[in-house]
Order: C-alpha cells, then sequence, then structure tokens
C-alpha cells in the first residue's frame, strides 16, 4: 500500500530555509523550488516554480518573529490549494501566541489562529512518521 502514496514535495518560507534544508537532508529529497515576489507596499505574493499537483506538501514555515510569517504560511497554504496539492501540511517549528497560559482575551488569539488554520485546510506535524523509512516528518 506505500507504492500508492502520492510524492512528497518539501517547501520553506523565508524564515525556516535551514530548516527545511534539514527536512530534504535527512529525507532524501531536494528543496522544492517556491518563489516569494514581494512589493513596494509590503504585500507579498507566493506561487510554487514546479508542479505540486496530486503531492503530498510540507510547508515549513516558523511563524517568529512577526505576524508576516504567518500571512506567509497562510499564502503558502492557499497557493498550495489552488495548485490542486493532494495534501498539505503545516509544519511549524515556532507558533507565536501558543504560550499563552492565562484564560482572558489575550490567551483567545492563539486559539483563533489554531481555529483558522484547521478551516484552512492543513494538518499540522510535529515529528510523527508518515513513512517508515523516513525517520522525521
Amino acid at each position: 500500500m506505500i507504492d500508492n502514496l502520492p510524492p512528497i514535495k518539501v517547501f520553506a518560507g523565508t524564515k525556516s530555509q535551514y530548516m527545511a534544508k534539514e527536512i530534504c537532508r535527512e529525507l532524501g529529497c531536494e528543496l522544492g523550488k517556491m518563489n516569494i515576489q514581494y512589493f513596494a507596499d509590503g504585500e507579498f505574493e507566493v506561487s510554487f516554480e514546479e508542479s505540486i499537483r496530486g503531492c503530498e506538501v510540507y510547508l515549513v514555515q516558523s511563524t517568529f518573529p512577526n505576524s508576516d510569517n504567518l500571512m506567509e504560511l497562510l499564502l503558502m497554504i492557499d497557493a498550495a490549494k489552488r495548485a490542486s496539492a493532494a495534501s498539505i501540511i503545516a509544519v511549524m517549528p515556532y507558533f507565536g501566541w501558543a504560550r499563552q497560559d492565562r484564560k482572558d482575551i489575550h490567551s483567545r488569539k492563539a486559539c483563533s489562529q489554531s481555529s483558522h488554520h484547521s478551516r484552512s485546510g492543513p494538518r499540522h506535524r510535529n515529528g510523527s512518521s508518515r513513512r517508515p523509512d523516513s525517520g522525521i516528518l
């Protein structure tokens, strides 16, 4: 049944290049080619430079240190959906707003961020392996 799994593609956001390269090294695959174009007004656009149709796509992006990184991850997810990826897995080495331990209005930020990620479609990975031989992801 493992033979029927879709191919894996790993892509990195601007703040997680090193980790994504290490993941690819461990998996024995190349880091996917993706373009993030920045505009003069501070906005940016994400596009994949290779076909990801039918692939299992891992998007590695930390949300540290600012919200632009979270927005970049959300745009990466959107671009992967539009490019017909079979599945999208967000790998977030650091998820900002998740350390809040008080039950007040400020701690709701992490809940709303997590809820938004769930509605937008990707699964989150934190160490379990989908393939017995991979040892990572």
